[in-house]
């Protein structure tokens, strides 16, 4: 089975990590998250990965230039215009020469949901469409779909403004598509796959969903991008035993479960708590950074404190005893 993975979106949230790189080319503990994703669907029987670019997409086949990624074959769909999501997904297939069954995942997203069962699901029910569903605390930020007792889509609402939603089961961003799912999509134009073709498969009796409580997290924040790379350290997802400390890091401070890149220095007296520090940063003597992020080739400066979900952007300076309190700090 092939699968088309959305990989074009210019990544706001993580800004300014993701002003000249796409999100999915940033490091989860040390590797590109796109590495992360293949590397699982490879596991899972794909034999062939199609990344629908946008955004950045030179970034992607210099790091690829062989069209291979983890020695699985990546096939380049690059758009010329934001199609959004399901102009998208028709472009890659096409340019692909996608005709049999077929999966799709958001290129974001890192889950332990075992996709041939996912897969065997799709084939019993025999849907047009199969979406994969997760539970989650407030729904409000999230497509959320009702489904019948056999798995059959009834209704769905992306991202209801409330959390008083008659269901906490979201879209997980894992979806089987059979290819006459794409004659529902107009062709070379922005078409949304969430507000206009879901909706339109539901009304036809055409969508199902498969429900799981596997290991699932949208990494485009902040707090998830962060939160991935801590559960990956811990164990809690793929039953990884990454320590997530680099070898080559210099480290004359205090470390607290986090991440620490190649090259990157701590000196004497600073304190890292859960935090991901990316290749080559450097923290000056009695820095504090809790909860945070600091991007390729940045200096957090004596006495500075960064916290609360903060980002420091790629090759950055912060100067001395300057405090970054759930703020972005660019070079």
């Amino acid at each position: 089975m092939r699968a088309v993975v959305l990989v074009g979106g210019f990544g706001t949230r993580l800004q300014p990590l993701t002003l000249d790189t796409p999100k999915q080319m940033l490091p989860i503990v040390g590797k590109p998250m796109i590495e992360h994703v293949v590397e699982y669907l490879s596991g899972h029987g794909v034999v062939e990965v199609v990344l629908s670019l946008g955004f950045a997409p030179d970034v992607f086949q210099s790091a690829y230039p062989d069209g291979h990624c983890n020695g699985v074959p990546v096939h380049y769909a690059v758009e010329s215009e934001p199609l959004d999501t399901a102009g998208a997904i028709r472009f890659a297939a096409e340019s692909a020469n996608i005709t049999e069954t077929f999966l799709v995942l958001n290129g974001d997203v890192l889950t332990d949901l075992d996709v041939k069962e996912l897969v065997s699901f799709h084939k019993e029910t025999e849907a047009e469409a199969s979406i994969h569903l997760t539970p989650v605390e407030d729904p409000s930020q999230y497509g959320v779909v009702d489904a019948r007792p056999d798995g059959k889509v009834s209704g769905f609402i992306e991202k209801p403004e409330t959390m008083g939603s008659l269901s906490s089961w979201i879209n997980a961003g894992t979806y089987v598509f059979e290819p006459s799912v794409l004659d529902r999509i107009k062709p070379n134009a922005r078409v949304s796959l969430e507000r206009e073709v879901f909706p339109s498969l539901a009304a036809s009796s055409a969508l199902f969903a498969y429900q799981s409580e596997d290991y699932w997290i949208d990494t485009g924040t902040p707090p998830t991008y962060l939160q991935a790379q801590l559960d990956l350290i811990e164990g809690g997802i793929r039953e990884s035993s990454d320590r997530g400390v680099s070898p080559s890091a210099v480290i004359a401070g205090e470390i607290q479960n986090s991440v620490i890149g190649r090259n990157v220095v701590i000196e004497r007296g600073a304190s890292i708590q859960r935090s991901v520090l990316l290749d080559g940063a450097y923290v000056r003597e009695n820095a504090l950074i809790s909860d945070s992020i600091v991007g390729f080739g940045a200096e957090i400066g004596q006495s500075s404190i960064i916290e609360s979900f903060s980002i420091v952007g790629h090759d950055a300076e912060v100067p001395a005893e300057t405090k970054i309190n759930t703020g972005k700090w660019e070079k």
